[in-house]
C-alpha cells in the first residue's frame, strides 16, 4: 500500500490506495482465491488444490492479495496460512462488486438468466428467514460443501452432506420438512445442483440467498467442527 503522500493531496492518497485494491481484485483467480477464504483459513497448498493453480501461481497471487491488505499470512510450521483481512468487510465488498456486475455487465446478467434463474425460478430464503425458521424447528438445512470446509465454520444445526454424496443421505433426511440448502456464496453452484436433485426425488427443497461467508458477515451465529 502507498506509505507516505509525497506529492499528493489526502484525496489523490486516498484515491491511490483504493486503486491498489481495485487492481488486486482485477484477476478471476484472485477473486477464486478470496471466495475460497470466505470458507476459512486455509494454506497454500490447500488454496492451490481447490484452485487449480500450480503452488507458485496461487503463492503470487496471494501475495498481490496481501499487499492490498485483503489477506493475511500466518505460518504454522513450514506451511504459510492466510484467511481474509477484515473478514466481514471483505465479504461484503465481493458482493457489492457482484451486485454490479450483474446490474452494469451483460455477459454476468446472461449467466444469471442462462444457469442460475433457469436453474431455480423459485426465490431463495433470506438470512433472517433461515435464522428465525432454526429456532422454531421448522427446517432441515444442509450444508453442502465439502466436509473440510464445513468443519472450519457452518450454520449451527445443519447437516453436512457433500453434493457428490447427496442421493446416498436422501433416505435420512427427516420427511415433511423444508429442506434449506447453502453452499460457499451467491455464485456457488453446489446448492442449486442439491436443490435440483432434491425436488426430482419429492422434497420441499429451496436455497439459501448466499452461503456460509455471507452468514458469519452478517453477525449470524458459526458452528466448528463436526455437527
Amino acid at each position: 500500500m502507498v506509505k507516505a503522500m509525497s506529492s499528493r493531496n489526502p484525496k489523490q492518497t486516498v484515491f491511490a490506495c483504493l486503486a491498489e485494491i481495485a487492481q488486486a481484485l482485477g484477476h478471476v483467480h484472485r477473486l477464486e482465491l478470496l471466495e475460497q477464504l470466505g470458507q476459512g483459513e486455509r494454506s497454500v497448498e490447500e488454496l492451490s488444490a481447490r484452485t487449480g493453480l500450480s503452488f507458485a501461481n496461487a503463492s503470487r497471487h496471494l501475495q498481490i492479495l496481501r499487499r492490498a491488505r485483503l489477506v493475511e499470512p500466518r505460518r504454522d510450521g513450514k506451511r504459510m496460512l492466510y484467511s481474509l483481512e477484515g473478514d466481514a468487510e471483505i465479504v461484503q465488498l465481493l458482493g457489492s462488486l457482484g451486485r454490479v456486475g450483474e446490474r452494469n455487465i451483460a455477459e454476468i446478467e446472461q449467466v444469471m438468466a442462462a444457469y442460475f434463474r433457469t436453474r431455480d425460478e423459485m426465490e431463495p430464503l433470506s438470512r433472517e428467514d433461515l435464522a428465525a425458521r432454526l429456532r422454531d424447528g421448522l427446517v432441515t438445512v444442509l450444508d453442502v460443501r465439502p466436509e473440510d470446509e464445513f468443519r472450519l465454520g457452518h450454520v449451527p444445526g445443519a447437516l453436512n452432506v457433500p453434493l457428490a454424496s447427496l442421493e446416498q443421505h436422501l433416505a435420512a433426511l427427516p420427511s415433511g420438512r423444508e429442506v434449506i440448502a447453502y453452499c460457499r456464496g451467491p455464485y456457488c453452484v453446489l446448492s442449486f445442483e442439491a436443490v435440483a436433485r432434491l425436488r426430482a426425488q419429492g422434497f420441499t427443497a429451496r436455497r439459501l440467498v448466499d452461503g456460509l461467508p455471507e452468514w458469519r458477515a452478517a453477525g449470524l451465529p458459526i458452528a466448528v467442527g463436526v455437527a
